[in-house]
């Protein structure tokens, strides 16, 4: 069942074999990375197919006019499809037998619910000993909240994140992205390539329990040492930095621009730059302590200058000084991008457009050979 030869013989996993029995996001989106870096990945679909297939509008159509939703070809690229009834012996019986020879077998069921058909990580591993078992749930394995299904907007709201994104004065905002469901996607692949480095020292491989709620938390990163630092929750700051000012949104005479600089020398250059050498020796903003202090009268300051330039000239001005500055793009504008068309974001494969994964290696290549497959394309 598995490729006798790899997909891409110069891609990093070439030649890796990996079981996916995930659906919607956060499975699939680490099963698409570990794809887009060459490794052979078989997605098991039950009969109606991954959920995410029919998630539109958005649809994409096929040449044959088949077609899915955008959501399902974000996160399936370069993949295997088959399609097991696990209620059906001879069905699960074939799906048994590739966990038994795959490298990695990655899974997002509840804790617990693949025991029942013996595609549990006990009954796997004493098969496949060398076998790296990633298990992608909302809670983890263990813990009182292990049996309870994660949805990444509740994960979001439960780890703080939101409680840190949006407007002071407004709600608490969940992002745009799913990105509790993502970051444990991306997460999941470092740790599955954590456990197959270890299996080159041990011979064995391991069981992975990748929970959406601890990668979450991760991500909380300095705000979570403030509180362990203070005992103080971190304030919601909306656009502008806890610990960092001038630094925010401000406006221009053709719209916004976003201006980070994070240090006294940066933030120096920006004076000069708008023309206010007057404030160089100014006490109030001389340190990025007492620019904390004084950041409404700062900014104030810096927003009535800013406004007197049109966004294109000032981004010019800021790239040729070195000072970090960029405009607030819509998605289109990200692809018009001269930067991100440089760099080969944007791809396209039999007609289906997408993001590749971001990788770029000096002796190798990633595998952008084909399309999300078709549900049971390749059974």
């Amino acid at each position: 069942m598995w490729l006798d030869t790899p997909r891409n013989p110069n891609a990093p996993l070439a030649g890796l074999k990996v079981l996916e029995l995930a659906r919607v996001l956060a499975g699939p989106w680490a099963g698409q990375i570990l794809a887009d870096l060459g490794a052979d990945v078989i997605k098991v679909e039950s009969p109606d197919g991954d959920g995410t297939r029919k998630w539109g509008p958005p649809w994409i159509e096929r040449g044959d006019g088949e077609r899915e939703a955008a959501y399902y070809h974000a996160t399936n690229r370069g993949k295997r499809s088959i399609v097991a009834d696990f209620k059906d012996a001879d069905d699960l019986a074939r799906v048994r037998a590739l966990a038994e020879s795959a490298d990695v077998v990655l899974e997002n069921f509840k804790t617990g619910a693949l025991a029942k058909f013996g595609l549990d990580y006990e009954v796997v591993s004493e098969a496949n000993p060398r076998a790296v078992y990633c298990s992608i749930t909302g809670f983890g394995q263990t813990g009182p909240r292990a049996h309870e299904a994660g949805y990444d907007f509740v994960i979001q709201a439960m780890s703080g994140l939101m409680a840190l994104t949006g407007d002071p004065k407004g709600q608490p905002m969940k992002m745009g992205i799913s990105i509790s469901d993502l970051t444990c996607g991306l997460y999941s692949v470092i740790g599955i390539q954590a456990a197959l480095g270890m299996r080159e020292r041990t011979g064995h491989g391991q069981h992975v329990d990748m929970a959406l709620l601890d990668c979450s938390v991760g991500l909380l990163a300095s705000q979570a040492t403030h509180f362990l630092a203070t005992g103080e929750n971190p304030p919601r700051m909306g656009n502008e930095h806890a610990q960092v000012s001038a630094y925010g949104v401000f406006p221009v005479a053709d719209g916004e621009v976003v201006l980070a600089p994070a240090n006294d020398g940066l933030f120096r250059r920006l004076l000069t730059l708008l023309g206010r050498e007057d404030l160089l020796d100014d006490a109030r903003f001389a340190t990025n302590e007492t620019r904390l202090a004084n950041r409404g009268e700062l900014d104030a300051i810096i927003a009535e200058e800013t406004r007197k330039w049109q966004l294109e000239e000032l981004l010019a001005d800021c790239a040729e000084d070195g000072i970090p500055a960029g405009p607030i793009n819509p998605i289109d504008a990200v692809f018009e991008d001269r930067q991100v068309e440089a760099r080969g974001m944007r791809i396209d494969l039999d007609g289906i457009p997408g993001v590749r994964s971001p990788f770029t290696f000096s002796d190798a290549e990633l595998a952008l050979d084909h399309p999300s497959p078709r549900k049971g394309e390749h059974g």
